[in-house]
């Protein structure tokens, strides 16, 4: 099981996969077991946007076990929440905002219980 961060600027804490591309994250959703996935919105000038891939997400049910809103636009943090809440699987969590730090310290000591 793998941990996905999608941004195009930032790094990716530790314990997780950096995607720095909406169709590099698509692949790894498509192809991996994903526990926890963080979602940019703005994603460059070439690129979709974070409600590409939660549409995606949502028409292909490529959901993670957790999936958590770390962009700093507040009206694609809106989208992307309006999109997944109301159709995610009761297995997926789905957080309005970035990942904690108590989650990020589980995740590096291996202990997320995903």
């Amino acid at each position: 099981m793998i941990h996905v961060y999608m941004d195009d600027y930032r790094r990716a804490p530790e314990g997780f996969t950096l995607a720095r591309t909406t169709e590099e994250c698509l692949l790894m959703l498509r192809e991996c077991e994903v526990g926890v996935l963080s979602l940019d919105y703005d994603m460059g000038l070439d690129d979709e946007t974070g409600g590409f891939v939660v549409k995606r997400i949502v028409l292909e049910a490529l959901f993670p076990r957790e999936i958590y809103l770390h962009t700093s636009s507040l009206a694609g943090r809106k989208e992307m929440f309006e999109l997944l809440y109301p159709v995610r699987p009761e297995a997926t969590l789905v957080h309005n905002g970035p990942v904690p730090m108590a989650k990020l310290r589980e995740i590096v000591s291996g202990a997320a219980g995903l």
